[in-house]
């Protein structure tokens, strides 16, 4: 019997950590891959709203490409002479970003 009541102190200490480790005061970390069953919606608030990432240097991806960090400001064409390569520039660097974080191929 008193080893029965330590298997289950040990038991009970494991559970214990296992759910700690998933909940942790605010936040619920995981480790290991997330999979949502199909036909599944994920659903934000109407109040504030929601973000995805926190800061420009986190990386992020969709659709199996490599995560990537924020992409750089894009500068607007500013006319004059040089309009159409300044265009040609920003459209560029609009499928760079685009491409990179996975939403065009």
């Amino acid at each position: 019997m008193p080893e029965e009541i330590a298997q289950l102190r040990q038991r009970i200490q494991l559970l214990e950590n296992l759910l700690f480790a998933v909940v942790k005061s605010d936040k619920y970390y995981f480790a290991k891959h997330l999979v949502l069953a199909d036909g599944l919606i994920i659903k934000g608030s109407t109040g504030t709203g929601n973000k995805i990432g926190n800061g420009t240097t986190e990386k992020w991806s969709v659709y199996g490409v490599t995560p990537v960090v924020q992409a750089g400001a894009i500068s607007s064409p500013s006319g004059g002479a040089t309009v159409d390569s300044q265009a040609r520039s920003a459209i560029d660097s609009i499928r760079t970003a685009l491409t990179g974080f996975g939403i065009t191929a």
